[in-house]
């Protein structure tokens, strides 16, 4: 796959509707993308397994993972007005809603527009100023005058589901990522590449990749892969937040273009010291730029993983974006590139003795 062919497909991942509980359509797509690659299949979840073909079921197995889901938003109710109630599937901030364009899938498995109402600032009073936007106020307007207009002529039903409507763009001179859906389909597009640079390799381990559904309403999806692949490892490739454009320079810890970033800690696991050292280690020697962080926030599928059957040692190579869970993110192409080879890098490496190399 060369430059341009990963473009293309992180375009294509970003541009597909999956927001979490309705992940079919981005699983359609990672399934056409990744079947060449071994052999491929979901479960009722929606979760999508690639086995690479030459597993032999006796040695050490790797799990990937990164979730095919993305944050939006449901339906709850239709008002006399035609207005539509939606409740968060993810974390929003709500005042960054307001005025942004969605898409409704209705009935007929048609995605159409909506804007999320906002009054004009001649009808806000000095009160509404300065309270801002909560969750519950936030309506999507269809066009509609009235609740049948919706069911009937726009055909939203309750419960339809909700993405932001953004369109994919890459900036050559810049080599900057512009879309929707970077948390976590930058990380779904560097696994499919993964598995891509891998294909041809014979490895001394097993390798099971997990696209994963639900991450962003508690990682159900990883409860279930965790569960069927039984892995001895784990690495999770994510979408992540960068803060190089409000944190200072001294306390930045996840900027665009310095590499991916692997966490130490954050909200869900304490990363296991000595994977996280290994990795480290062997982008060093690689000249493979990373990042470290230690964040107080946030949390990934390893908080699950991690904690099933004997314990999964967990590394999490997160591609920082700028502004995840809202409409827009910018990324950088180079970063999601460095995830590649740090992923490849490290399972090339792995044999049969990694488990005893990792305990410190």
């Amino acid at each position: 796959m060369n430059k341009k062919e990963l473009i293309d497909l992180i375009g294509v991942y970003a541009q597909a509707n999956g927001p979490a509980g309705f992940e079919h359509e981005i699983a359609d797509s990672v399934i056409q993308y990744t079947g060449q690659y071994g052999e491929t299949g979901r479960d009722s979840m929606q979760n999508v397994y690639v086995r690479r073909r030459d597993n032999g079921g006796d040695r050490l197995l790797v799990q990937l993972d990164a979730h095919l889901d993305e944050v939006g938003l449901i339906v709850q109710s239709i008002n006399s007005r035609g207005m539509l109630k939606v409740l968060p599937l993810g974390s929003w901030v709500a005042g960054n809603i307001p005025a942004h364009l969605f898409r409704v899938r209705n009935r007929e498995g048609v995605w159409i527009p909506a804007i999320a109402a906002s009054k004009p600032p001649h009808y806000l009073t000095e009160a509404e100023k300065k309270q801002g936007v909560s969750m519950d106020q936030i309506e999507l307007d269809l066009g509609a005058s009235s609740r049948q207009e919706v069911l009937e002529d726009f055909g939203v039903d309750l419960a339809a589901p909700v993405v932001p409507d953004v369109s994919f763009h890459y900036h050559e001179k810049k080599d900057l990522l512009l879309g929707k859906a970077f948390d976590c389909r930058l990380g779904c597009a560097a696994m499919t590449q993964t598995l891509k640079v891998l294909d041809q390799d014979r490895l001394d381990v097993d390798l099971v990749a997990a696209f994963s559904v639900q991450e962003e309403i508690g990682g159900r999806g990883a409860m279930v892969t965790a569960r069927q692949i039984g892995a001895d490892l784990a690495i999770l490739f994510e979408g992540t937040p960068a803060d190089d454009n409000f944190a200072s320079a001294d306390e930045s810890q996840t900027s665009l273009g310095k590499g991916p970033m692997l966490r130490h800690m954050d909200r869900s696991m304490v990363t296991h010291p000595g994977f996280q050292k290994y990795a480290l280690d062997l982008a060093r020697q690689a000249g493979i730029p990373v990042q470290e962080a230690v964040r107080s926030g946030g949390g990934t599928n390893a908080g699950l993983i991690h904690t099933e059957g004997r314990g999964i040692p967990c590394l999490v190579i997160g591609v920082p974006v700028r502004y995840i869970h809202t409409h827009y993110g910018w990324a950088k192409l180079a970063d999601v590139q460095s995830a590649v080879d740090l992923a490849t890098a490290l399972i090339r490496s792995f044999d049969d003795q990694i488990l005893e190399k990792l305990f410190y």
